[in-house]
């Protein structure tokens, strides 16, 4: 991670908040996510793209948050992250990893606390490095911000050690897809625990959510998902397996075997089971969203998942995720964030315009086909029933598209005809010229 240093400068805090809490200077929100835009080891190359989408869709929407949630889900976010770049870091041993894990809520009560022991090429090493800053800024929320920040804090630690530790004693992937959903819940579930408390907490979310806890969770194994499927090649060369073997093992023998070309349709099978599993928490997405009573909070949730439908299409019987690490362009990722910021309606035509381009990808060859289908026409239905001309747009809009690049090829094709027709007659003229030049000229040719 790249931190805007002069906001850090001699230890001073990001920024001074005023008594209401509204940032007298919002730039300081930059500190979020801002990654260098280049590769961060020779071996994981990145996307030059995904060192853009993720301070377009989280730190822009942060900074337009409700001023009473500017500084503790901007705090709540950095701590997190800090905790996931111990989590991420293969290089630091299980005996000072786990400890780091269990105790970083502790951490948090420390002044000056840093932490330098990542090895140079982590991405967000930096973090780490000026935690202390972080640590003053977490000081300087409501004390019942900063109980739900430290609680979710610890469950999130305690969770990833128990992984890690799984990891150091030879199982290093994720077995069935119980399991699977235990990890995302540890490391994107719990997320949506704590943002819904905040919500909740700050009178911005109805009281209720509190109590559904399938729909937070779904909030964030949706996003979680949709990463692990997007990075499966990053994570294969990094040595990790985050794709479940309840899976892969129906399609190939070997996880590895997902890479090899000769492979290519049991490994975009297996891709399209893996989005399956997926679109399954798309409906309580949309349910999560009708609970959110202010404008801002609902583009913050929104956002993100409409990104994370449109990654699954994407990625949806895509070969390129086995060979490298794919992202949506910015000019779609611009689109869905103005979509998205509207109103539930247009997030519910968002779900129905990827899932139904996702129903004509699908492959009648495909042993989930049927099931993906009917995924499929679950969320429309759903969708339909929140928000009832949201299904019609979408398909407008997809056959729209299609029509359009139909008429595009055709007019293509029909140029190319006529630009042939006509080089093959001036070719015509140009050679009667030249044989009747030559039979003027009283040339004379060999033909036997």
């Amino acid at each position: 991670m790249k931190l805007n240093m002069s906001m850090f400068k001699n230890g001073t805090r990001i920024t001074s908040v005023n008594q209401s809490g509204i940032s007298k200077n919002r730039n300081w929100a930059t500190v979020l996510y801002t990654r260098e835009k280049k590769a961060t080891s020779p071996q994981q190359p990145k996307s030059a793209s995904s060192s853009w989408i993720r301070p377009v869709s989280f730190s822009s929407v942060v900074k337009e948050l409700h001023p009473e949630l500017l500084l503790p889900v901007c705090v709540f976010y950095l701590i997190l992250r800090g905790l996931d770049t111990i989590e991420d870091d293969t290089s630091i041993p299980l005996d000072t990893k786990e400890p780091l894990l269990r105790d970083f809520k502790d951490y948090l009560d420390q002044d000056g606390w840093t932490f330098t022991g990542n090895r140079p090429e982590e991405k967000d090493r930096q973090l780490l490095v000026q935690f202390d800053n972080v640590i003053t800024e977490f000081r300087n929320t409501k004390p019942a911000y900063q109980a739900i920040i430290t609680d979710i804090t610890d469950k999130m630690g305690n969770g990833m050690a128990d992984f890690a530790r799984k990891a150091a004693s030879g199982d290093a992937g994720v077995n069935t897809v119980e399991e699977y959903d235990l990890y995302c819940w540890y490391v994107a579930g719990i997320v949506g625990e704590g943002v819904t408390r905040l919500f909740v907490e700050a009178g911005l979310g109805e009281g209720t959510l509190i109590d559904h806890v399938h729909l937070y969770k779904s909030m964030g194994l949706l996003l979680q998902k949709n990463n692990i499927i997007r990075d499966v090649r990053e994570d294969h060369d990094d040595g990790r397996r985050f794709w479940p073997k309840e899976i892969w093992s129906k399609h190939v023998d070997n996880f590895e075997d997902l890479f090899e070309p000769e492979n290519l349709e049991l490994a975009l099978n297996c891709s399209s089971e893996m989005v399956l599993n997926a679109l399954g928490h798309a409906n309580d997405c949309l349910s999560y969203l009708v609970g959110l009573r202010e404008q801002s909070v609902f583009n913050f949730c929104a956002i993100p998942q409409s990104m994370a439908m449109a990654t699954l299409e994407l990625c949806f019987r895509n070969p390129a995720i086995f060979q490298r690490n794919i992202r949506i362009t910015k000019g779609d990722a611009f689109q869905l964030m103005v979509e998205s910021s509207q109103d539930l309606e247009r997030v519910c035509e968002v779900f129905c315009r990827y899932v139904h381009r996702i129903q004509q990808k699908n492959n009648p060859n495909d042993p989930n086909f049927l099931k993906i289908s009917i995924a499929c026409e679950q969320i429309e239905r759903f969708a339909q029933d929140l928000a009832p001309q949201c299904v019609k747009v979408a398909k407008g809009k997809t056959l729209a598209a299609d029509k359009g690049q139909v008429q595009h090829q055709a007019g293509f094709n029909e140029e190319i005809r006529s630009t042939t027709g006509r080089v093959l007659a001036v070719s015509a003229a140009i050679s009667i010229l030249v044989v009747g030049a030559a039979w003027l000229l009283e040339a004379r040719f060999n033909v036997a």
